[in-house]
């Protein structure tokens, strides 16, 4: 692969080093391009080309379940991670004395949702995180004859924990309980398949590691567990015959699509469909490879300068995200970074950096020298 050729897609890189993929993404340059092209298109054309806006919504479509390794009709877009795992929570047949469970260093996208049952009888559990690390074990012992649904992050926001997911999803499988995945800190990063991880629910939005705009995502509900989930909101597109307008049919579409009540965001799913291009074009494998790479090259420049990792360093661990303590303030040492050219996240007391597949060397290196000036300095 050449990374150098793929670097040429981030205009971001010539300004200085980004190293901030897991906070909001800078857009590469054919998904500038994309909403160019459509908002051209759309400004010099009205809608006459507005069959062919619809059948690259279906391309995306496409992409996106490819992408995760799931049918096509399983699939739907949402406008963010929150409104997905909303649809799902809300959607589900709850009894009073049913529980959910979750980890306790959940980002709130996954958290609210669930408490949001409370009002129905339903409890949220919480499994106590150790050092940032989501234990499998603990997660069981939080589980009784009443659990319905486990939630978990693919990878946690604030340590870069990464969930085995298919140790879990196996285990849900076999006790008969709901797995829901929010999956917006590794999808673009890690590969998935929710098949093989046997995920009833996951949803995501591009913003982050798939390097596309806010406020677009997508939303898998598998068919095994579809009927399970009614739609809390519904509209003219919901239902089978939705361009029959004055037929008053309300049969639900027999897939994910009915969770789409309304008219679609077409210009933010053509950026959407550019990003996911990407991804299929370098392949998943390679990409986490990269990221692993560029991640182990800053865990060794941090264990060097004797700074503590927070992150899990163990095999199967791993994700793109890099914690670390550092000496002195957290937020001043980000703000002292952003004014040399370097993005990172600080936040809490920590540092958190997460590059992507077309980060290199140089920027590595760019990061270490200015926290070195800082370190000297402080």
């Amino acid at each position: 692969m050449d990374w150098n050729t793929m670097r040429d897609e981030f205009p971001v890189s010539r300004s200085g080093a980004f190293l901030d993929h897991a906070r909001v993404a800078p857009l590469p340059g054919r998904v500038r391009d994309a909403i160019r092209a459509f908002a051209d298109d759309a400004c010099e054309s009205g809608t006459a080309r507005y069959e062919e806006w619809m059948a690259h919504n279906e391309q995306v479509r496409e992409s996106f379940a490819r992408l995760i390794g799931a049918k096509v009709d399983e699939v739907a877009f949402v406008k963010n991670t929150s409104e997905g795992l909303s649809f799902i929570a809300c959607g589900l047949d709850w009894k009073t004395g049913d529980n959910v469970v979750i980890p306790d260093i959940e980002f709130p996208a996954n958290v609210y949702p669930w408490l949001n049952l409370a009002r129905l009888g339903v409890e949220t559990r919480f499994v106590e995180a150790r050092d940032g690390r989501v234990l499998f074990e603990d997660i069981a012992a939080r589980v009784d004859s009443r659990t319905r649904l486990i939630s978990v992050s693919s990878v946690e926001f604030h340590s870069g924990f990464r969930n085995d997911l298919g140790r879990i999803g196996a285990f849900c499988r076999e006790k008969d309980i709901l797995f829901a995945v929010d999956a917006i800190q590794s999808l673009g990063a890690l590969p998935m398949d929710v098949e093989r991880d046997h995920i009833d629910f996951l949803a995501a939005d591009g913003h982050k590691w798939l390097l596309s705009v806010e406020g677009l995502g997508g939303l898998y509900v598998s068919a095994r567990v579809l009927e399970r989930v009614h739609p809390v909101v519904v509209g003219w597109d919901s239902v089978v015959h939705a361009s029959d307008f004055l037929n008053y049919d309300f049969t639900l579409r027999a897939g994910a699509k009915r969770f789409e009540e309304g008219s679609f965001n077409t210009l933010s799913i053509h950026a959407f469909g550019a990003a996911l291009s990407l991804f299929h074009e370098v392949g998943m494998e390679k990409i986490e490879e990269r990221i692993l790479g560029l991640g182990d090259a800053i865990i060794a420049g941090l264990q060097k300068r004797n700074l503590a990792v927070k992150s899990s360093t163990r095999p199967g661990e791993r994700s793109g995200i890099v914690s670390f303590v550092p000496r002195g303030n957290a937020d001043e040492l980000g703000r002292f970074m952003r004014a040399h050219g370097v993005t990172l996240t600080a936040r809490g007391g920590r540092v958190r950096l997460s590059p992507h597949f077309y980060n290199n060397a140089d920027d590595i290196e760019r990061f270490f020298d200015t926290l070195d000036v800082f370190l000297k300095a402080g």
